[in-house]
């Protein structure tokens, strides 16, 4: 585990100047994107979510498809299979994959999940199965979790071409992580037929309470995320009337129940020292170890929340090689 990371109000990391300057613009159109009333521009957002088609075609070494699960619901799935362990007709793990995007934004198509689970699945190298769950806050909670556990049921029962269901992982960052858990959680309490669940592996995910942390005051200014944009994604994801100590949002915390009898696989949490979330996710961690679960975490100091999906960064070459080694080398 790597070494803690400080931080003052206005600390942010050093990022190269095309970070520098789309993180402004991004953070501007995402927050005008949030309306007072708890709904959402969706319109206004499209022109900052870029889109990518499947295809059969290899790029990067990766093709891709789309598999429906429910068209009522709008559940399904993109699939990203490297190249080269198809030509071999290899069966490789299988990574169940769930976006960011807090709750509100982002799809499975959307270019940098896209961009980020295709070099998952050609660098491990893995089946990566990336769920399109239904987003709030015209879907609440738990509707992300039911289409997350619904699309391993589906997998269990349809196994993607090349794939080893005997050896699957549940990811996800940020938002994503958070569902990640969850899923993970019903999962263990589920009897598949073909599919073994051997690892969970979360990306800073996405946790909270009412209680405001040391780096929630302090990580004022860091890039991408914001505690009044956090409680705005809490307010609209969570069931109508509650609050962030909802154990969707804060599983440890004073209205959770005990996790100890909860069957849970080995765990690997990715956390940035510049993320202000990151008290939140050693929380976490910490709540995991104290109920008998095996946890590793990682910190990387220097990174923001979402470093992973900027392959410039030296911090998201890294988090592919552990996520690498969790799979491979447990």
């Amino acid at each position: 585990m790597s070494g803690i990371a400080g931080g003052r109000a206005g600390a942010s990391p050093d990022l190269p100047w095309r970070l520098r300057l789309w993180f402004p613009i991004s953070e501007t159109i995402t927050g005008a994107c949030l309306r007072r009333d708890g709904t959402v521009n969706r319109r206004l957002f499209s022109f900052l979510d870029l889109k990518s088609p499947p295809s059969d075609k290899p790029a990067n070494g990766v093709t891709t498809s789309d598999t429906i699960v429910d068209t009522s619901r709008n559940l399904w799935f993109r699939r990203f299979l490297p190249t080269e362990s198809a030509t071999a007709a290899e069966n490789l793990p299988v990574v169940v994959y769930f976006h960011g995007g807090g709750f509100v934004f982002r799809t499975a198509d959307s270019k940098p999940f896209d961009d980020f689970c295709r070099r998952l699945s050609r660098d491990l190298p893995a089946v990566v199965v990336s769920v399109n769950y239904r987003l709030a806050p015209e879907h609440r909670c738990p509707s992300p979790y039911d289409d997350g556990f619904d699309v391993l049921k589906f997998i269990d029962e349809n196994p993607p071409l090349n794939s080893d269901l005997s050896r699957c992982f549940i990811a996800g960052d940020s938002a994503g992580g958070n569902i990640a858990h969850h899923v993970a959680a019903r999962a263990g309490a589920f009897k598949f037929r073909n599919l073994k669940i051997r690892g969970l592996i979360s990306i800073q995910p996405y946790f909270g309470g009412e209680e405001r942390t040391e780096s929630e005051n302090q990580l004022i200014g860091a890039p991408v995320v914001s505690v009044e944009g956090a409680d705005w994604r809490w307010k609209a994801f969570l069931p109508e009337g509650s609050d962030r100590d909802h154990p969707a949002s804060n599983p440890f915390g004073p209205k959770s129940g005990d996790m100890s009898g909860v069957k849970i696989p080995k765990c690997l949490v990715f956390i940035g020292g510049f993320d202000p979330m990151k008290d939140w996710q050693k929380k976490y961690c910490e709540g995991m170890k104290k109920n008998g679960k095996k946890m590793k975490m990682i910190e990387y100091p220097k990174a923001f929340h979402s470093f992973y999906i900027f392959p410039e960064l030296p911090e998201s070459r890294l988090c592919i090689n552990e996520f690498r080694n969790f799979i491979y080398f447990g």
